[in-house]
């Protein structure tokens, strides 16, 4: 009912930025979208939360991630971003976008995020 198609993943260097994308779309228009947000997990991890934000357009980050990430949507709520930046060899991880809609919970494929040099 709701599919997630995550981009932007990539190698980049220590101190580097990028910025995830994740287009959601609906089989029927009265799926209403609640939360968008990012996890994530690293080899040998759970996955854990990154940053969400409400459909009143209220954010909450990960201690590890604050002032570093910014979540944001377009003007349509289809889609979310996450703008990493100064990123940190330990922010190398799979990213999962997440909606969390009327009709249930919905995960993206993931996208590869490895910082290193």
């Amino acid at each position: 009912q709701v599919q997630l198609v995550e981009s932007g993943g990539d190698w980049v260097q220590p101190g580097g930025s990028l910025r995830l994308s994740c287009a959601a779309s609906r089989s029927a228009k009265n799926i209403n979208f609640y939360t968008m947000g990012w996890y994530r997990q690293a080899p040998g991890k759970q996955r854990e939360f990154v940053a969400i934000i409400t459909d009143s357009g209220n954010t909450n980050y990960a201690n590890s991630v604050k002032g570093r990430f910014t979540i944001s949507t377009d003007n349509t709520r289809n889609t979310v971003y996450l703008q990493m930046n100064s990123l940190k060899p330990e922010d190398t991880a799979v990213y999962y976008c997440n909606v969390g809609a009327s009709t249930d919970s919905y995960w993206g494929q993931g996208t590869q995020v490895t910082v290193s040099s």
